[in-house]
């Protein structure tokens, strides 16, 4: 299997309901490695950029409202097939369409307010890396790696 890299935010929900290491341990408990992480406040424009996708739909303003509302953890996610596999974590967009053991499913209950945002392809990924991190990521060896890949 290939390793892939992927973008996830914590939103500013998450980040108000004392959620990061609740929500950073499920991905480490998976065997994700984290090569990116930033707590930080999200530019109007930054907001607007990461966005632009829904810039013609009637929820873009309050996107960008809710995502500069408050401090944000942005992480870059690397392991075997991490886009799907952090997805699958992450659960459904809408919580109540989500399964137990899900992010959403067990720590939101709202569509507005479900906590993170991960890349939904290979593309938005590589897109959404250079936005946020650009090259500023740290390449390293976790010495479990070879009792969680091989």
């Amino acid at each position: 299997m290939a390793i892939e890299r992927t973008f996830a935010m914590i939103k500013p929900d998450g980040v108000q309901r004392g959620l990061i290491g609740e929500i950073v341990s499920r991905f480490e408990a998976k065997g994700i490695k984290i090569i990116g992480m930033k707590f930080m406040n999200v530019s109007q424009e930054l907001a607007e950029k990461h966005y632009a996708v829904h810039k013609e739909r009637p929820f873009y303003k309050g996107l960008v409202g809710f995502i500069t509302s408050g401090p944000v953890v942005a992480m870059v996610l690397e392991g075997e097939e991490v886009i799907k596999v952090a997805r699958s974590l992450m659960g459904a967009t809408n919580p109540v369409d989500g399964k137990p053991g899900e992010i959403r499913f067990d720590l939101s209950s709202h569509i507005g307010r479900n906590l993170i945002h991960g890349s939904d392809g290979a593309e938005t990924a590589k897109s959404e890396i250079a936005l946020w991190f650009g090259d500023d990521l740290v390449d390293w060896e976790r010495s479990e790696d070879q009792w969680v890949f091989e």
